[in-house]
Parts: C-alpha cells; structure tokens; sequence
C-alpha cells in the first residue's frame, strides 16, 4: 500500500459540490480514511476565466501508479470533463497525482512527481496542510522552501469543508 497526494480543482459549474463529490470518490478508493486539506480559491492561471477551488488529498491505495490515474481520469469525464481539455483552460474537475510514495515515474503518459508541481501555490498550500514535512523525491527540498520560491498568484483559504 503506498500513500499518494492527489491535487483537485474546478473552476465550472458548482465547484465545491464537484470537490465534495470527488471526496467521496476518494474515500471509496483508498484503503485508509483520507486527509484532506483546506479549500483554497485561487485566480485563473492560463486561458481559464474564473478562479478556482483547489485542494488536496492524501489516500492509501494499493493501486498501481497507472490504474489510479486512469480511475481519477475515468471519474473525471462522468463528472462532465473533456476527453481532450485545452491545457489550462477551464475545468469541471481536475485531478492529478503528485507524488505516489517516493516513486520517480517519467513516462509519455505519466509523471511522478507531477512535473509542475513546485511552481503552483495552489498545490503547494494544500499539500503543506497535509503533511509540512514533505519533501520533493528528486531534489529533497522541503514544501516550505518550495512555497517561497514558488510564483506568487493571488490565493487565500476559504471556510467551506469538502
């Protein structure tokens, strides 16, 4: 069983009802009661219009790195979102693994840890939440350190449970 930190966002529709349903897929999916970190709203980053909800989950799964992605991507499209999305436009839901233990996976289809991670607040603060003393696979640096040298977006913590 390894642990996994899996990022979500919606920017469409009624966002906190998507993530509140995406907490419960998570929940069925793990093997273990899931940590769930604050909901974070956060601007547009790319060519999507309206801000989004952002947060994140640790699970337990016994799951390879590549069946989980594709249920995540499966569940993804019954909720409403594209096949194709345009890259950093507007979602439904999205949902991307981070980091699957302390595996390093680069693959046409799949990258572990998420290739983008360290440079969006709105997957820093959420997965610092979760656990502070997380550190990078690959360079070992620190979630805090990876907060302060991160891009600065506008971002603030909400009240609304998921």
């Amino acid at each position: 069983m390894e642990t996994v930190i899996i990022a979500l966002g919606s920017n469409l529709g009624n966002r906190l009802k998507m993530l509140k349903r995406a907490g419960s897929f998570l929940e069925n999916l793990s093997e273990k009661p899931i940590k769930k970190a604050s909901i974070w709203e956060s601007e547009p980053v790319g060519g999507a219009r309206y801000t989004f909800y952002n947060s994140a989950a640790e699970i337990a799964t016994t799951l390879t790195p590549t069946d989980l992605l594709k249920r995540l991507k499966e569940f993804e499209q019954e909720c409403g979102r594209e096949k194709k999305p345009v890259r950093w436009g507007p979602r439904i839901l999205d949902m991307d693994i981070i980091l699957y233990g302390d595996l390093v996976i680069h693959e046409d289809t799949l990258i572990i840890p998420h290739q983008d991670y360290k440079e969006r607040l709105f997957v820093l603060y959420p997965l610092q939440e979760i656990d502070t003393y997380i550190k990078d696979p690959i360079t070992n640096i620190p979630v805090d350190e990876m907060i302060t040298r991160a891009p600065s977006i506008e971002i603030h913590k909400t009240d609304l449970i998921w």
